[in-house]
């Protein structure tokens, strides 16, 4: 089971820059290496021109919670696949300029990391991923050039955040449109803001499930406190807008 507020974000493996490394002397172990994240890469996170948004990953996001974690590096998110952790002394996770580098021992006398290993030679698994929880971000309007014009979008600016894991994924996470919601959700719910749902509502009212998601309120980079950005006030008027819909519906 993973943290209810982890959210996840996926890049290709030639984004991701992986390599094997051969093994030395000690044939079990193999090595990983390549980025589970990339700083400043804009991605668009659902419909950004309607019910989603741009995101990008701030260069120093990682570094507290690389200094206090102790993150895991698991196949498909699944914890009973863990390949290497940090606390082991398995796994090194550090941030250059391209974002959060992966440095990973792939001990073959484990089932499923031997099968990780072919699979990644054989090009069957398609990316890698991380999960995380987003503790500091802001929210800007940036204009959009369309084939109609100029348009406004949202873009979210992740500036801090805690790691859970990095993963070899075998599917994108976001390639479904259920995925998205999910991922817009989680996002909204962090910030606190009713408008931000009722805007985005009004194409996919789906996004009102989650206006009473446990998650954790997320700060602006000139927060102090942790959960700044919510109130009692906002939650109140996100429960009046789902009435609203349902009412619609």
């Amino acid at each position: 089971m993973h943290d209810r507020n982890e959210e996840r974000r996926d890049l290709t493996l030639a984004t991701a820059g992986v390599q094997l490394r051969a093994a030395g002397d000690d044939q079990a172990t193999r090595g990983f290496a390549g980025h589970a994240a990339v700083f400043g890469d804009r991605t668009a996170i659902g419909n950004p021109l309607t019910w989603g948004f741009f995101e990008e990953i701030a260069p120093g996001a990682f570094t507290k919670t690389l200094a206090e974690g102790d993150a895991r590096f698991l196949v498909d998110h699944d914890t009973r696949l863990v390949v290497s952790r940090v606390s082991a002394g398995s796994l090194r996770l550090s941030q250059d300029e391209a974002g959060l580098a992966v440095d990973a021992d792939l001990d073959s006398r484990l089932s499923y990391v031997a099968d990780l290993v072919v699979n990644l030679e054989n090009k069957n698994v398609t990316g890698m991923s991380f999960g995380f929880r987003t503790v500091k971000d802001d929210w800007q309007t940036v204009s959009v050039q369309t084939s109609e014009g100029d348009m406004e979008a949202e873009l979210r600016i992740i500036r801090e955040v805690q790691l859970f894991e990095v993963s070899a994924v075998t599917f994108p996470a976001y390639e479904g449109t259920d995925a998205a919601l999910r991922s817009v959700g989680m996002a909204l719910a962090a910030r606190g803001d009713a408008d931000a749902f009722d805007r985005r509502a009004a194409h996919r009212p789906e996004l009102l499930d989650f206006r009473h998601e446990p998650a954790t309120a997320t700060r602006g980079s000139d927060a102090t406190q942790p959960g700044e950005t919510t109130g009692i006030r906002q939650a109140r008027q996100m429960d009046l807008l789902a009435a609203r819909y349902r009412l619609a519906r």
